[in-house]
């Protein structure tokens, strides 16, 4: 068994109370959820399922070895 790493974004969906994920890596591949958790889940089932096709299908899988680390910044300014 051969492990990947993606990163993948979770956004706030702008029309309704869900949340959008995709990966970059993994170009149309994406899911969503109603919480963030399902979201996760439910992104990492369709990459696992999109891998499984590329694999099939004897296409190349490219891992992102730039991005190291991704997180949320809050900074304050002035008014």
């Amino acid at each position: 068994m051969k492990f990947y790493s993606f990163q993948i974004v979770i956004e706030k969906e702008a029309e309704d109370e869900g949340y959008f994920a995709y990966t970059a890596n993994v170009p149309g591949c994406f899911s969503n959820g109603k919480s963030i958790e399902e979201a996760r889940r439910n992104i990492r089932q369709a990459v696992e399922q999109h891998l499984a096709s590329m694999l099939a299908h004897a296409e190349p899988i490219l891992q992102d070895d730039r991005l190291v680390h991704v997180e949320e910044l809050t900074v304050a300014v002035p008014e």
